[in-house]
Protein backbone atom coordinates (compact mmCIF):
# COMPACT_ATOMS: atom_id res chain seq x y z
CA UNK A 1 0.00 0.00 0.00
CA UNK A 2 1.31 3.71 -0.81
CA UNK A 3 2.88 5.27 2.30
CA UNK A 4 0.41 7.70 2.57
CA UNK A 5 -2.68 5.65 2.52
CA UNK A 6 -0.91 3.30 4.80
CA UNK A 7 -0.55 6.00 7.43
CA UNK A 8 -4.14 7.60 7.25
CA UNK A 9 -5.03 3.94 7.58
CA UNK A 10 -3.07 3.47 10.73
CA UNK A 11 -3.97 6.32 12.49
CA UNK A 12 -7.58 6.41 11.70
CA UNK A 13 -7.46 2.41 13.46
CA UNK A 14 -5.89 3.92 15.91
CA UNK A 15 -2.32 1.94 15.70
CA UNK A 16 0.85 3.81 16.82
CA UNK A 17 3.38 4.08 14.05
CA UNK A 18 6.49 3.91 16.40
CA UNK A 19 5.82 0.61 17.01
CA UNK A 20 6.33 0.03 12.94
CA UNK A 21 9.61 1.70 13.48
CA UNK A 22 9.14 3.83 10.55
CA UNK A 23 11.51 7.03 9.79
CA UNK A 24 10.89 10.14 10.29
CA UNK A 25 9.77 12.35 7.26
CA UNK A 26 12.08 14.37 5.69
CA UNK A 27 12.14 17.01 2.98
CA UNK A 28 14.01 15.55 0.24
CA UNK A 29 11.79 12.45 0.47
CA UNK A 30 8.82 14.53 -1.44
CA UNK A 31 6.55 11.11 -1.37
CA UNK A 32 7.30 10.47 2.12
CA UNK A 33 6.11 14.17 3.03
CA UNK A 34 2.72 14.71 4.24
CA UNK A 35 0.74 17.42 2.27
CA UNK A 36 -1.14 20.03 4.34
CA UNK A 37 -3.91 22.72 3.24
CA UNK A 38 -4.65 25.61 4.65
CA UNK A 39 -8.35 26.73 5.03
CA UNK A 40 -8.41 30.36 5.95
CA UNK A 41 -5.67 32.26 5.30
CA UNK A 42 -5.74 35.86 6.84
CA UNK A 43 -5.03 36.05 10.23
CA UNK A 44 -4.20 32.57 11.86
CA UNK A 45 -3.94 31.26 8.81
CA UNK A 46 -0.85 33.17 8.19
CA UNK A 47 0.81 31.86 11.33
CA UNK A 48 -0.16 28.18 10.23
CA UNK A 49 0.99 28.49 6.91
CA UNK A 50 4.49 29.90 8.69
CA UNK A 51 4.90 26.86 11.26
CA UNK A 52 3.90 24.35 8.10
CA UNK A 53 6.64 26.25 6.18
CA UNK A 54 9.36 25.20 8.78
CA UNK A 55 8.53 21.87 9.61
CA UNK A 56 10.41 18.82 8.10
CA UNK A 57 8.22 15.76 6.94
CA UNK A 58 5.09 18.17 5.50
CA UNK A 59 4.73 20.27 2.70
CA UNK A 60 2.29 23.39 2.07
CA UNK A 61 0.15 21.84 -1.15
CA UNK A 62 -3.01 23.69 -1.26
CA UNK A 63 -4.39 27.18 -0.10
CA UNK A 64 -8.16 27.63 0.56
CA UNK A 65 -10.05 30.95 0.98
CA UNK A 66 -12.76 32.93 -0.36
CA UNK A 67 -11.09 36.13 -0.77
CA UNK A 68 -9.39 35.92 -3.91
CA UNK A 69 -7.15 39.23 -2.70
CA UNK A 70 -5.92 37.51 0.30
CA UNK A 71 -5.30 34.07 -1.49
CA UNK A 72 -2.99 35.49 -4.63
CA UNK A 73 -1.20 37.50 -2.28
CA UNK A 74 -0.56 34.17 -0.47
CA UNK A 75 0.13 31.79 -3.04
CA UNK A 76 3.03 34.25 -3.55
CA UNK A 77 3.95 34.38 -0.41
CA UNK A 78 4.22 30.51 -0.16
CA UNK A 79 6.22 30.02 -2.86
CA UNK A 80 9.08 32.21 -2.06
CA UNK A 81 9.17 30.31 1.23
CA UNK A 82 9.20 26.99 0.49
CA UNK A 83 10.01 27.27 -3.39
CA UNK A 84 6.84 25.58 -4.78
CA UNK A 85 3.65 27.46 -5.23
CA UNK A 86 0.19 25.71 -3.61
CA UNK A 87 -2.57 25.45 -5.37
CA UNK A 88 -5.43 27.46 -4.56
CA UNK A 89 -9.09 27.67 -4.41
CA UNK A 90 -11.38 29.97 -3.43
CA UNK A 91 -13.52 26.70 -2.75
CA UNK A 92 -12.34 24.93 0.13
CA UNK A 93 -14.88 21.87 -1.02
CA UNK A 94 -12.64 22.09 -4.02
CA UNK A 95 -9.41 21.24 -1.91
CA UNK A 96 -10.41 18.29 0.17
CA UNK A 97 -11.34 16.45 -3.27
CA UNK A 98 -7.54 16.30 -3.67
CA UNK A 99 -6.52 12.48 -2.64
CA UNK A 100 -2.75 13.42 -1.83
CA UNK A 101 -4.10 16.00 0.84
CA UNK A 102 -3.46 14.67 4.66
CA UNK A 103 -4.16 17.26 7.22
CA UNK A 104 -6.19 20.46 7.06
CA UNK A 105 -5.50 23.13 9.02
CA UNK A 106 -8.84 25.47 9.63
CA UNK A 107 -8.81 29.30 10.30
CA UNK A 108 -11.34 30.29 8.92
CA UNK A 109 -14.21 32.94 10.83
CA UNK A 110 -15.83 30.88 13.75
CA UNK A 111 -18.85 30.00 12.19
CA UNK A 112 -16.99 27.59 10.09
CA UNK A 113 -14.98 25.47 12.28
CA UNK A 114 -17.01 22.70 13.19
CA UNK A 115 -18.30 21.87 9.99
CA UNK A 116 -15.17 22.60 7.96
CA UNK A 117 -13.14 20.23 10.57
CA UNK A 118 -16.61 17.55 10.07
CA UNK A 119 -16.35 17.95 6.04
CA UNK A 120 -12.50 17.13 6.28
CA UNK A 121 -12.56 14.12 8.31
CA UNK A 122 -15.49 12.24 6.19
CA UNK A 123 -12.83 13.20 3.53
CA UNK A 124 -10.52 10.99 5.33
CA UNK A 125 -8.20 14.07 6.62
CA UNK A 126 -6.10 15.13 9.46
CA UNK A 127 -7.60 17.95 10.96
CA UNK A 128 -5.92 21.04 13.13
CA UNK A 129 -8.50 23.57 13.73
CA UNK A 130 -8.62 27.05 15.28
CA UNK A 131 -10.30 27.94 18.77
CA UNK A 132 -12.69 28.06 19.65
CA UNK A 133 -13.36 24.78 17.94
CA UNK A 134 -17.19 25.37 17.39
CA UNK A 135 -19.69 28.48 17.19
CA UNK A 136 -21.67 27.35 20.04
CA UNK A 137 -21.20 24.25 22.71
CA UNK A 138 -23.14 21.54 20.81
CA UNK A 139 -20.71 21.46 17.47
CA UNK A 140 -18.13 21.16 19.74
CA UNK A 141 -19.62 17.83 20.97
CA UNK A 142 -20.78 17.21 17.22
CA UNK A 143 -16.88 17.31 16.30
CA UNK A 144 -15.91 15.49 19.34
CA UNK A 145 -18.51 12.95 17.87
CA UNK A 146 -16.96 12.88 14.57
CA UNK A 147 -13.53 12.31 15.14
CA UNK A 148 -14.48 9.37 17.29
CA UNK A 149 -16.80 8.24 14.03
CA UNK A 150 -14.17 8.91 11.51
CA UNK A 151 -10.68 8.41 13.61
CA UNK A 152 -8.43 10.86 12.10
CA UNK A 153 -6.83 12.80 14.33
CA UNK A 154 -8.26 16.46 15.37
CA UNK A 155 -6.08 18.83 17.53
CA UNK A 156 -6.97 22.47 18.75
CA UNK A 157 -5.29 25.64 18.24
CA UNK A 158 -4.66 26.48 21.80
CA UNK A 159 -0.97 26.56 20.84
CA UNK A 160 0.58 27.11 24.77
CA UNK A 161 -0.50 23.24 25.50
CA UNK A 162 2.97 23.01 23.31
CA UNK A 163 5.05 25.34 25.28
CA UNK A 164 7.59 23.64 27.17
CA UNK A 165 7.23 25.98 30.01
CA UNK A 166 3.55 25.55 30.47
CA UNK A 167 3.97 21.46 30.26
CA UNK A 168 6.66 22.15 32.78
CA UNK A 169 4.41 24.44 35.06
CA UNK A 170 1.61 21.94 34.82
CA UNK A 171 3.77 18.72 36.02
CA UNK A 172 5.05 20.84 39.12
CA UNK A 173 1.56 21.93 40.25
CA UNK A 174 0.70 18.59 39.46
CA UNK A 175 3.35 17.09 41.67
CA UNK A 176 2.31 19.52 44.86
CA UNK A 177 4.54 22.53 44.69
CA UNK A 178 1.68 24.81 45.63
CA UNK A 179 0.08 22.46 47.48
CA UNK A 180 -3.70 21.68 46.52
CA UNK A 181 -4.67 24.05 43.60
CA UNK A 182 -7.91 25.36 44.51
CA UNK A 183 -8.70 28.89 42.21
CA UNK A 184 -7.43 29.75 38.47
CA UNK A 185 -7.70 33.53 37.48
CA UNK A 186 -7.34 33.90 33.27
CA UNK A 187 -7.26 37.55 31.76
CA UNK A 188 -7.02 39.02 28.59
CA UNK A 189 -6.53 42.97 28.03
CA UNK A 190 -6.74 44.81 24.32
CA UNK A 191 -7.22 48.61 23.44
CA UNK A 192 -9.31 47.75 20.14
CA UNK A 193 -11.49 50.53 18.73
CA UNK A 194 -14.77 50.94 18.18
CA UNK A 195 -16.31 49.34 14.74
CA UNK A 196 -18.66 51.79 14.07
CA UNK A 197 -22.18 51.41 12.56
CA UNK A 198 -21.69 49.19 9.26
CA UNK A 199 -23.21 49.80 6.39
CA UNK A 200 -24.91 47.68 3.42
CA UNK A 201 -22.27 48.16 0.80
CA UNK A 202 -21.46 46.11 -2.44
CA UNK A 203 -19.22 42.75 -1.82
CA UNK A 204 -15.27 43.57 -1.69
CA UNK A 205 -13.91 43.03 -5.48
CA UNK A 206 -13.07 39.17 -5.36
CA UNK A 207 -14.49 38.12 -2.15
CA UNK A 208 -17.52 34.97 -2.32
CA UNK A 209 -19.38 36.27 0.58
CA UNK A 210 -22.21 33.50 0.01
CA UNK A 211 -19.52 30.95 0.76
CA UNK A 212 -17.94 32.98 3.46
CA UNK A 213 -21.24 32.99 5.05
CA UNK A 214 -21.53 29.22 4.53
CA UNK A 215 -23.52 27.68 7.54
CA UNK A 216 -24.48 30.73 8.66
CA UNK A 217 -27.80 32.29 7.92
CA UNK A 218 -27.26 34.83 5.22
CA UNK A 219 -27.65 38.69 4.79
CA UNK A 220 -26.68 41.89 3.18
CA UNK A 221 -22.87 42.38 3.61
CA UNK A 222 -21.91 45.14 5.20
CA UNK A 223 -18.57 47.64 5.49
CA UNK A 224 -17.38 46.65 9.07
CA UNK A 225 -17.75 42.65 8.57
CA UNK A 226 -14.36 41.67 6.32
CA UNK A 227 -11.76 40.25 7.51
CA UNK A 228 -11.82 40.60 11.25
CA UNK A 229 -14.75 42.21 12.81
CA UNK A 230 -16.97 39.13 12.40
CA UNK A 231 -15.82 38.36 15.40
CA UNK A 232 -17.90 40.28 17.34
CA UNK A 233 -21.21 39.67 16.13
CA UNK A 234 -23.33 36.62 17.58
CA UNK A 235 -23.74 35.52 13.39
CA UNK A 236 -20.56 34.01 13.08
CA UNK A 237 -18.32 35.35 16.23
CA UNK A 238 -18.11 34.18 19.54
CA UNK A 239 -16.92 37.17 21.68
CA UNK A 240 -13.16 38.16 23.29
CA UNK A 241 -13.76 35.68 25.39
CA UNK A 242 -13.96 32.34 22.63
CA UNK A 243 -11.13 34.59 20.52
CA UNK A 244 -8.78 35.27 23.40
CA UNK A 245 -9.92 33.73 26.57
CA UNK A 246 -10.15 30.15 25.29
CA UNK A 247 -5.97 30.64 25.99
CA UNK A 248 -5.54 31.38 28.96
CA UNK A 249 -9.25 29.56 30.49
CA UNK A 250 -7.79 26.42 29.44
CA UNK A 251 -4.48 26.80 31.38
CA UNK A 252 -6.42 27.32 34.60
CA UNK A 253 -9.03 24.47 33.98
CA UNK A 254 -5.69 21.92 32.85
CA UNK A 255 -3.60 23.44 36.18
CA UNK A 256 -6.63 22.68 38.01
CA UNK A 257 -7.64 19.58 36.86
CA UNK A 258 -10.98 20.07 36.25
CA UNK A 259 -13.68 19.35 33.44
CA UNK A 260 -17.11 20.33 33.69
CA UNK A 261 -18.73 22.97 35.97
CA UNK A 262 -21.47 22.68 38.16
CA UNK A 263 -22.28 26.66 37.82
CA UNK A 264 -21.59 29.56 35.52
CA UNK A 265 -22.19 33.33 36.05
CA UNK A 266 -20.92 36.47 33.95
CA UNK A 267 -20.99 40.09 34.20
CA UNK A 268 -20.02 42.25 31.81
CA UNK A 269 -21.05 44.46 28.73
CA UNK A 270 -20.42 46.52 25.78
CA UNK A 271 -19.37 49.46 27.87
CA UNK A 272 -16.27 51.24 25.46
CA UNK A 273 -18.82 52.39 22.46
CA UNK A 274 -21.38 52.71 21.26
CA UNK A 275 -21.54 50.49 17.56
CA UNK A 276 -22.35 47.18 15.93
CA UNK A 277 -20.26 45.47 18.46
CA UNK A 278 -22.75 42.87 19.49
CA UNK A 279 -20.84 40.73 22.45
CA UNK A 280 -18.81 42.27 25.57
CA UNK A 281 -15.93 44.42 25.70
CA UNK A 282 -15.97 44.10 29.10
CA UNK A 283 -16.71 40.49 30.97
CA UNK A 284 -15.73 38.54 33.86
CA UNK A 285 -17.11 34.78 34.38
CA UNK A 286 -16.80 32.50 36.87
CA UNK A 287 -16.96 28.72 37.06
CA UNK A 288 -17.72 26.83 39.88
CA UNK A 289 -16.32 22.76 40.07
CA UNK A 290 -16.78 20.16 41.87
CA UNK A 291 -14.08 19.57 44.19
CA UNK A 292 -14.17 22.80 45.75
CA UNK A 293 -12.38 24.04 42.77
CA UNK A 294 -13.24 27.75 40.77
CA UNK A 295 -12.24 29.52 37.63
CA UNK A 296 -12.28 33.31 37.04
CA UNK A 297 -11.90 34.76 33.55
CA UNK A 298 -11.84 38.87 32.89
CA UNK A 299 -11.72 40.05 30.37
CA UNK A 300 -11.10 44.22 28.72
CA UNK A 301 -11.27 44.34 25.02
CA UNK A 302 -10.99 48.12 25.02
CA UNK A 303 -8.72 48.66 27.98
CA UNK A 304 -5.31 47.18 27.85
CA UNK A 305 -3.95 48.19 31.54
CA UNK A 306 -2.48 45.29 33.15
CA UNK A 307 -2.66 42.44 35.45
CA UNK A 308 0.38 41.54 37.49
CA UNK A 309 2.17 43.06 34.70
CA UNK A 310 0.24 40.81 32.16
CA UNK A 311 -1.63 41.97 29.17
CA UNK A 312 -2.66 38.67 29.34
CA UNK A 313 -2.30 35.40 31.85
CA UNK A 314 -3.18 32.80 34.44
CA UNK A 315 -2.78 32.86 38.07
CA UNK A 316 -2.87 29.41 39.48
CA UNK A 317 -3.27 29.97 43.44
CA UNK A 318 -2.84 26.61 46.10
CA UNK A 319 -2.68 26.00 49.63
CA UNK A 320 1.49 26.42 49.71
CA UNK A 321 1.82 29.41 46.84
CA UNK A 322 0.90 30.69 43.65
CA UNK A 323 1.64 30.01 40.03
CA UNK A 324 2.02 33.16 37.44
CA UNK A 325 1.85 31.26 33.39
CA UNK A 326 1.64 32.95 30.71
CA UNK A 327 2.91 32.51 27.34
CA UNK A 328 6.56 34.00 28.58
CA UNK A 329 7.09 31.18 31.33
CA UNK A 330 5.85 31.03 35.01
CA UNK A 331 6.89 32.38 38.22
CA UNK A 332 6.79 30.65 41.56
CA UNK A 333 5.54 32.37 44.95
CA UNK A 334 5.16 31.13 48.17
CA UNK A 335 2.06 32.07 50.90
CA UNK A 336 4.75 35.36 51.66
CA UNK A 337 4.22 36.44 47.76
CA UNK A 338 7.77 36.01 47.38
CA UNK A 339 9.25 34.73 44.08
CA UNK A 340 11.18 31.19 44.67
CA UNK A 341 11.26 30.68 40.98
CA UNK A 342 11.09 32.15 37.73
CA UNK A 343 11.34 29.90 34.17
CA UNK A 344 11.34 32.77 31.40
CA UNK A 345 11.40 31.92 27.07
CA UNK A 346 13.89 34.38 25.39
CA UNK A 347 13.16 38.04 25.97
CA UNK A 348 9.76 38.22 24.17
CA UNK A 349 6.96 39.92 26.08
CA UNK A 350 3.61 38.27 26.80
CA UNK A 351 1.66 41.35 25.71
CA UNK A 352 3.73 41.72 22.41
CA UNK A 353 2.14 41.52 19.20
CA UNK A 354 3.42 38.08 18.34
CA UNK A 355 1.66 37.01 21.39
CA UNK A 356 -1.46 38.47 21.00
CA UNK A 357 -1.89 37.18 17.63
CA UNK A 358 -0.79 33.95 19.05
CA UNK A 359 2.10 33.16 16.43
CA UNK A 360 5.41 32.33 17.27
CA UNK A 361 7.40 29.08 18.39
CA UNK A 362 4.11 27.64 20.18
CA UNK A 363 2.36 27.47 17.28
CA UNK A 364 5.05 25.69 15.47
CA UNK A 365 5.49 23.21 18.61
CA UNK A 366 1.44 22.41 18.31
CA UNK A 367 1.62 21.58 14.77
CA UNK A 368 4.93 19.23 15.43
CA UNK A 369 3.21 17.61 18.27
CA UNK A 370 0.17 16.92 15.50
CA UNK A 371 2.66 15.70 12.92
CA UNK A 372 4.52 13.39 15.55
CA UNK A 373 0.75 12.35 16.67
CA UNK A 374 0.30 11.30 12.80
CA UNK A 375 3.40 9.37 12.35
CA UNK A 376 4.76 8.22 15.31
CA UNK A 377 1.30 7.73 17.10
CA UNK A 378 2.52 10.54 19.52
CA UNK A 379 -0.26 11.85 22.11
CA UNK A 380 -1.50 15.19 21.47
CA UNK A 381 -1.49 17.97 23.19
CA UNK A 382 -4.68 19.66 22.44
CA UNK A 383 -6.96 16.43 21.26
CA UNK A 384 -10.62 17.49 20.59
CA UNK A 385 -12.18 15.96 23.49
CA UNK A 386 -10.04 18.71 25.73
CA UNK A 387 -10.30 21.54 23.41
CA UNK A 388 -13.60 21.12 23.81
CA UNK A 389 -14.45 20.95 27.53
CA UNK A 390 -12.41 24.90 27.35
CA UNK A 391 -14.17 26.07 24.77
CA UNK A 392 -17.58 25.15 26.36
CA UNK A 393 -16.55 26.74 29.34
CA UNK A 394 -16.74 30.02 27.11
CA UNK A 395 -19.68 29.57 25.17
CA UNK A 396 -21.69 28.93 28.65
CA UNK A 397 -19.63 32.71 29.90
CA UNK A 398 -21.54 33.71 27.03
CA UNK A 399 -24.70 32.37 27.34
CA UNK A 400 -25.36 33.25 31.18
CA UNK A 401 -24.23 37.01 30.03
CA UNK A 402 -26.81 36.41 27.51
CA UNK A 403 -30.05 35.33 29.64
CA UNK A 404 -28.84 37.41 32.60
CA UNK A 405 -28.32 35.23 35.21
CA UNK A 406 -26.13 31.88 36.62
CA UNK A 407 -26.21 28.54 34.92
CA UNK A 408 -26.56 25.05 36.61
CA UNK A 409 -24.63 22.86 34.99
CA UNK A 410 -24.66 19.01 34.96
CA UNK A 411 -20.72 17.86 35.91
CA UNK A 412 -20.78 15.43 33.99
CA UNK A 413 -21.13 17.14 30.65
CA UNK A 414 -21.98 20.70 31.78
CA UNK A 415 -25.29 20.99 30.02
CA UNK A 416 -27.50 23.63 31.37
CA UNK A 417 -29.81 22.32 33.56
CA UNK A 418 -33.35 23.73 34.63
CA UNK A 419 -33.28 26.72 32.61
CA UNK A 420 -34.90 25.57 29.13
CA UNK A 421 -34.01 29.44 27.96
CA UNK A 422 -30.39 29.07 28.14
CA UNK A 423 -30.54 25.84 26.75
CA UNK A 424 -31.72 26.55 23.55
CA UNK A 425 -28.93 28.72 23.06
CA UNK A 426 -26.25 25.57 22.97
CA UNK A 427 -27.37 25.51 19.17
CA UNK A 428 -27.68 27.47 16.48
CA UNK A 429 -29.91 27.92 13.35
CA UNK A 430 -28.20 27.35 10.11
CA UNK A 431 -28.56 28.34 6.62
CA UNK A 432 -30.98 25.44 5.04
CA UNK A 433 -29.08 22.61 2.93
CA UNK A 434 -25.40 23.70 5.29
CA UNK A 435 -26.10 21.79 8.67
CA UNK A 436 -23.54 20.02 9.84
CA UNK A 437 -23.98 16.30 10.27
CA UNK A 438 -21.89 13.35 11.45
Amino acid sequence: MERRKFIKSASAAGVGLSILNFPLYGKNSPNETLVAGVMGIHSRGGAHIDAITQLDGISLGYLADVDEEFLNNRLNDVEKKQGIRPKGFTDFRKMLEQKDLDVVFIATPDHWHTPAAIMALQAGKHVYVEKPCGHNPREGEMLVEAQKKYGFLVQMGNQQRSALESIQAIKEIRDGIIGTPYFGKAWYANNRGSIGIGKVVPVKKGLDFNLWQGPAPRTPYRDNIHPYNWHWFWRWGTGEICNNGTHEIDICRWALGVDYPTKVGSSGGRYAYHDDWQYYDTQVANYEFDGNKLLSWEGRSCNDNLIKNRGRGSAIYGTDGTVILDRNGYELYDKKEKMVKEVKVGNRSSSSTADLVGGGNMTTMHVQNLLDGITKGTPLHSPIEEGHKSVLLCHLGNISQRVGRSLECNPKDGHIENDAEAMQLWWREYEPGWEPKV
